[in-house]
């Protein structure tokens, strides 16, 4: 795992990475974090998210895709059920499991992601970093940690 400092969308941008990837809930509105950036900036994002069943739990530990102009692909990673509260909302089980599928997808490409369910999800980086690296062992894979004034 690497880590660079910066702004995803500016990445997604640069072409520097084939797939990105970024945690989302089981319903389809993406209103905050970098997925509430992420449906501003790209429409076609929340749109491939909105055709998968709204509130459906058996989306937890899968994804949805799409592929950008710039020949990106953007997974929407289905990392927690929903939003509300302040508990632990990522499910750690889920995540192990899109990224067991992520990597059997997508090995030898470039992926890249931010501190995926570390944020509003609540979860523990330390437990998140262990799964990822796990998963995606031997692949190239970076986090983007978010640098103020790139937006």
């Amino acid at each position: 795992m690497k880590f660079i400092q910066g702004n995803l969308l500016e990445i997604i941008e640069s072409g520097m990475f084939d797939v990105v990837v970024h945690g989302c809930n089981c319903f389809c509105n993406m209103g905050g974090g970098i997925a509430f950036y992420l449906k501003a900036k790209y429409p076609e994002i929340l749109a491939i998210d909105k055709k998968t069943s709204c509130g459906d739990r058996g989306k937890l530990g899968s994804y949805s895709a799409v592929t950008l102009q710039n020949n990106v692909i953007v997974l929407n990673a289905y990392t927690q059920y929903h939003w509300k509260g302040s508990d632990v909302l990522v499910d750690y089980s889920a995540l192990r499991k899109v990224f067991r599928k992520i990597k059997s997808d997508f090995s030898g490409k470039r992926i890249v992601y931010p501190k995926i369910g570390a944020g509003l999800a609540n979860g523990d980086w330390r437990v998140i970093e262990k799964i990822i690296l796990e998963e995606l062992f031997g692949e190239s894979h970076t986090c983007v940690l978010y640098k103020e004034g790139t937006e």
